[in-house]
C-alpha cells in the first residue's frame, strides 16, 4: 500500500523532530450498501475510502491527523504539523530498522462481496421482506438493510512495526412494523458476521425477516409491562448489550486513566457476583467484531475481564498503556483512518454458567423475561442506564404467562453485576456497532441467560 522508504523517511522525520513515538495507519476500503422500503430498493450507494492517519506522541500527550494526499510529500507535512503542536525538540537520529510482520489469518472468506453481483445482494434482501411481511397481516412495514465492506489496512511505527491486514465483513438487518388498532409496535433483528455472502448460507434471509416480524407481532398485541422493583431474567445473546454498555465501556483504558471508571483502581477486586465471569475476544473465527491484529498493529486477544468477580484485567491500547504502566492488550480500535485509535471492545460477553435456561425460569416466583432488549442510554462515568425491553414477558409461579410491553429497566452496571444469581449454560453472542471518540465500530455482545435478583422495572402501574 505504500513503499517501506517512503514509511522509512515519515516516521525518521518525526523521530529527528522529537517524537517518542510515530504511527502511520493507511486504509483502502469498499464498501456497499442498499436500503428497501416494502420491497423496493430506496438507496443504493458504493463508496471507497483511501487515506492515511498519523499519530505522534510525546511524553503523556497524543496529537492525530489525516489525509487522504497518500504522498511521501503530504505526510512528512502533516508529521510535521503534528510535531509543532506538540512544540517537541528536535534530537539526533541514526536509523529506522523497518520489520514486516506476517499474521495468520484466521478469518476466511469464500465468496468476497465484490464478486457478488447487486442483483444478487437485492435478491438476499427481497426474500428477507417476505420473510417479514408474510409472517402477519399485522406487519405494515418491513425495511431491509444491507451492509458489506473489504477494508486493507497497513500499520507501520517507530517500533519498527509494518504489517498490513484485510477484514471482510457483511451484515443484514430487518426492521419490521407492526400495525393493530391505532397502536405499532416495531421488531428488529440484524445478524453479521466477519464473512463474505456465504454468511447467507448458516443465516437464511427469511428467517431474519421472520423473526423481527414475529418480535414486532407479539409486542403489538400485548399489554403494557407493569412497573417496580422486581427480579429480572434477561435472555441471551443481545441481551449482553447491558454488560457492553454500562460494564464494558468503563473497563475501556481510556475512561479508566482519566479516572472516569467505577472500576479505576480495583484489579484484584471484587466488583460482581462470584457468578460472573467475563471476557472480550477479538480472536473468535469470523466473530463481528474479530480481527486478526487491532488498529495499531497488535495480535488480537481473549482478554479475561472478570474472573468469578473478581476484576482481572481492562482493555487498554498503546497510549493508554503508557499512561497506566501496563502493556496493551490488542485492543487499539478506529472506524478509519479518519480517528485516532483507542480502547475499544471486540466481542465482549459473560461466560456460561450452570442452569438451564427453564431452570432460571423455574425459579423465579415473580418478574420480568427480557428475551429481546433495544437502545438505551448510558452514563460512562457512573455506570447508570435506561434499557428499553423490545420483547418482554411476565413470569408468574416459575412460568412464562403472558408478553408485555414498553418495559425499560433501569439501574447501574456495577450493581447489576453485584445482583446477578443465576447464569444459564446457552451462552449466545448478537451484533451491533458501538460508538467511541474513535467511531463507530463493529462489535459482538453476548452472554446466556441470567437472572438479577433485583432490578428497578419501568413500565406502567395500574
Amino acid at each position: 500500500m505504500l513503499k517501506e522508504s517512503i514509511i522509512k523517511d515519515v516516521i525518521t522525520k518525526g523521530l529527528k523532530m522529537g517524537a517518542d513515538f510515530v504511527e502511520l495507519f493507511l486504509e483502502d476500503k469498499t464498501s456497499t450498501r442498499l436500503t428497501m422500503v416494502d420491497g423496493k430498493i430506496d438507496t443504493a450507494f458504493s463508496s471507497k475510502n483511501f487515506g492515511a492517519g498519523v499519530r505522534v506522541f510525546s511524553e503523556d500527550q497524543q496529537v492525530y491527523a489525516y489525509t487522504n494526499e497518500v504522498t511521501e510529500k503530504s505526510l512528512c507535512e502533516v508529521v510535521q504539523r503534528l510535531i509543532e503542536a506538540l512544540e517537541c525538540k528536535p534530537r539526533s537520529f541514526d536509523s529506522l530498522d523497518l520489520r514486516r510482520e506476517k499474521i495468520n489469518n484466521a478469518h476466511f472468506t469464500l465468496k468476497l462481496p465484490f464478486d457478488v453481483s447487486r442483483s444478487e445482494k437485492v435478491e438476499i434482501m427481497r426474500t428477507a421482506h417476505h420473510g417479514a411481511k408474510e409472517y402477519s397481516e399485522l406487519i405494515s412495514q418491513v425495511v431491509v438493510n444491507f451492509w458489506d465492506y473489504d477494508q486493507n489496512i497497513l500499520i507501520a511505527n517507530s517500533e519498527g512495526l509494518v504489517v498490513e491486514d484485510r477484514r471482510i465483513r457483511t451484515r443484514l438487518m430487518v426492521s419490521a412494523v407492526a400495525s393493530k388498532d391505532s397502536e405499532q409496535e416495531t421488531g428488529f433483528y440484524g445478524p453479521g458476521a466477519a464473512m463474505g455472502i456465504e454468511f447467507f448460507y448458516q443465516n437464511e434471509p427469511y428467517e431474519i425477516g421472520k423473526e423481527a416480524a414475529r418480535i414486532a407481532d407479539r409486542m403489538v398485541k400485548a399489554e403494557y409491562a407493569p412497573a417496580g422493583r422486581m427480579p429480572v431474567v434477561i435472555s441471551n445473546g443481545f441481551g449482553g448489550v447491558i454488560f457492553h454498555e454500562a460494564c464494558g465501556h468503563a473497563l475501556e483504558a481510556t475512561s479508566v486513566a482519566k479516572g472516569a471508571s467505577v472500576f479505576a483502581g480495583k484489579i484484584g477486586q471484587r466488583v460482581a457476583s462470584e457468578k460472573v465471569s467475563a471476557v472480550d475476544d477479538g480472536t473468535i473465527p469470523n466473530a463481528w467484531g474479530s480481527a486478526n491484529i487491532d488498529d495499531e498493529g497488535n495480535r488480537t486477544r481473549r482478554n479475561v475481564l472478570i474472573e468469578n468477580g473478581i476484576l482481572k484485567s481492562y482493555l487498554v491500547d498503546k497510549f493508554h498503556a503508557k499512561i497506566l504502566g501496563v502493556e496493551a492488550n490488542g485492543c487499539g480500535r478506529r472506524q478509519s483512518y479518519k480517528f485516532a485509535p483507542t480502547s475499544r471492545m471486540s466481542n465482549t460477553f459473560i461466560l456460561p454458567g450452570e442452569y438451564l435456561p427453564e431452570e432460571i425460569i423455574s425459579a423465579t416466583d415473580y418478574g420480568l423475561y427480557a428475551k429481546k432488549m433495544g437502545g438505551g442510554s448510558v452514563h460512562p462515568a457512573t455506570g447508570e442506564f435506561n434499557f428499553a425491553v423490545a420483547e418482554g414477558y411476565i413470569i408468574e409461579k416459575g412460568r412464562i404467562v403472558k408478553p408485555v410491553r414498553g418495559a425499560t429497566l433501569i439501574g447501574k452496571g456495577s450493581e447489576v453485576l453485584e445482583k446477578i444469581d443465576m447464569v444459564g449454560n446457552d451462552l449466545a453472542r448478537g451484533q451491533g456497532m458501538c460508538g467511541s471518540i474513535s467511531g463507530s465500530i463493529p462489535a459482538d455482545v453476548g452472554q446466556p441467560t441470567i437472572r438479577v435478583s433485583e432490578l428497578t422495572v419501568g413500565g406502567r402501574n395500574k
